[in-house]
């Protein structure tokens, strides 16, 4: 009989009615009236090139084939230069930002080193680094002194000689803290004196106000993962990269499993995402910075609930509802009942997740209209019925 491993995982909550997380997300996938806040995905793209490539593409039957292994040169081209990183970086295209995250976790790691993530954070980074190193280190970072991010002061009072890897989710999912020249200045000396990584996951570097790259500051200690899931408006296509100095992505790519390539579809539609990105960058960013105002006034009518952060670099933000006296459990499932799917706090922490519900907004106004009425209306009833 197979053992199950015992590495770090999210208290995933399921909601009452389904038996398992999968029968959970399939029925919230194919219920078209579902408002879908509890992913960070964005729905924001009209049809635009992305989807006529992606159309393009099956109508040739290009899936036929097996595409490039490391992933189609115009492809890689295109990322180094939205990144600005054209110079003495090299690209692997992936499966997605899990599927880097995992392969940099594993190639990074060995049996004696340990991470330093952060708590509330992107709790499958802490997944995958205690399966490939010793444990590891998730610092709390809840709280205004620290600005509710990782600092570099946090991490030269946790690092240690064995200490290997730093996660930095920049913005970070779920609170939408992002970093500055001046601390990303401070992490590459303290990456440079100490001989560690940098894992940088700029997922939602899009949405953010003025993003800074970790990579033009400690290149040589840096990893940085790139998805289209968010901005671009494509996580179920399942598509991203790893970027780095020739010497890392060499190492990275001897483990690599997905040796046959990354989905074609997948990649022509990436190809015309980029190409097409100035046409509807600032439409996709207005939208969300709006979608934040409206859900700030309705938090600011719920007694005792607040934004820990405001406004948010990223698609999403934290609702704290602890003083309340109403689980975020209880109004994700009251608002799961009127249509609306949001996460409760522990998905994204271990130590916090009874005090906050995460919600993102890269959609339509009018949802983000609704959410805040039946937001506003669930915490009252929740609260009557106490």
């Amino acid at each position: 009989m197979i053992s199950p491993k015992k590495y770090a995982k999210p208290a995933k909550s399921i909601p009452k009615g389904y038996k398992t997380a999968n029968e959970f997300f399939d029925f919230v996938f194919n219920d078209k009236d579902m408002i879908w806040m509890g992913q960070n995905t964005n729905h924001l793209h009209d049809e635009n090139q992305i989807m006529d490539s992606m159309m393009s593409c099956i109508k040739k039957r290009d899936y036929n084939k097996y595409p490039p292994p490391e992933g189609f040169p115009e492809l890689k081209r295109l990322i180094l230069e939205d990144l600005g990183l054209q110079n003495g970086f090299e690209i692997l295209i992936t499966a997605g930002g899990t599927e880097s995250l995992y392969l940099c976790t594993n190639d990074i790691l060995a049996p004696t080193d340990n991470t330093i993530t952060c708590d509330p954070g992107y709790l499958i980074i802490d997944n995958f680094a205690s399966r490939f190193g010793d444990h590891v280190k998730s610092v709390p970072i809840y709280n205004e002194a620290c600005g509710y991010k990782l600092t570099p002061q946090l991490v030269r009072e946790n690092i240690d000689d064995n200490t290997k890897l730093i996660s930095l989710v920049d913005p970070l999912n779920p609170l939408g803290t992002s970093y500055t020249k001046e601390e990303l200045k401070d992490f590459a000396d303290l990456a440079n004196d100490k001989d560690i990584y940098l894992l940088h996951d700029i997922t939602y570097r899009d949405f953010a106000r003025n993003h800074q790259l970790m990579a033009k500051y400690a290149p040589e200690h840096t990893v940085t993962v790139y998805s289209f899931s968010k901005i671009y408006g494509m996580a179920g296509m399942r598509i991203g990269s790893i970027i780095g100095v020739p010497e890392i992505i060499k190492s990275i790519k001897t483990i690599v499993i997905n040796d046959l390539g990354t989905n074609v579809v997948s990649q022509r539609g990436a190809i015309a995402a980029i190409k097409s990105k100035k046409e509807w960058l600032t439409r996709i960013k207005t939208i969300t910075r709006s979608n934040q105002d409206i859900i700030k006034r309705a938090v600011d009518q719920v007694e005792n609930a607040f934004l820990p952060v405001y406004p948010s670099d990223g698609n999403m933000l934290t609702i704290d509802i602890y003083d309340t006296g109403v689980s975020p459990l209880d109004i994700s499932e009251y608002l799961l009942d009127k249509k609306v799917f949001t996460r409760e706090g522990s998905y994204t922490s271990k130590l916090f997740g009874d005090r906050y519900l995460r919600v993102s907004f890269s959609i339509p106004k009018e949802h983000v209209k609704y959410f805040a009425k039946v937001f506003v209306e669930g915490m009252k009833v929740l609260r009557d019925s106490k």
